[in-house]
């Protein structure tokens, strides 16, 4: 993935490859590349937010990984649904 930038939205899934850390591998949607800190070659420290398994943020973390070894997800987009017993809106 070294190739591609990292950009704010993408959905990655971290495992043993990114860090050791992740022994039980997480999925997270990123919310910024922190290029200000200063890592060691190959390493990069990002913002993001932990999803659990439907989807949704359940985290906010910082995370130090090895670009190399992130996998990034093409998630579809979810449709926001109207809340309960809201009218849908019309536009005159």
């Amino acid at each position: 993935m070294t190739a591609r930038p990292i950009h704010p939205g993408d959905v990655l899934h971290l495992t043993r490859a990114a860090s050791p850390q992740f022994v039980k591998p997480i999925t997270v949607r990123v919310i910024r590349e922190m290029k200000d800190q200063h890592t060691y070659h190959g390493w990069t420290w990002v913002e993001a937010y932990e999803l659990n398994a439907a989807g949704d943020a359940v985290a906010k973390r910082e995370l130090f990984v090895l670009r190399e070894g992130l996998r990034r997800l093409a998630v579809p987009l979810r449709q926001a649904t109207p809340a309960r017993g809201a009218s849908p809106t019309r536009v005159s």
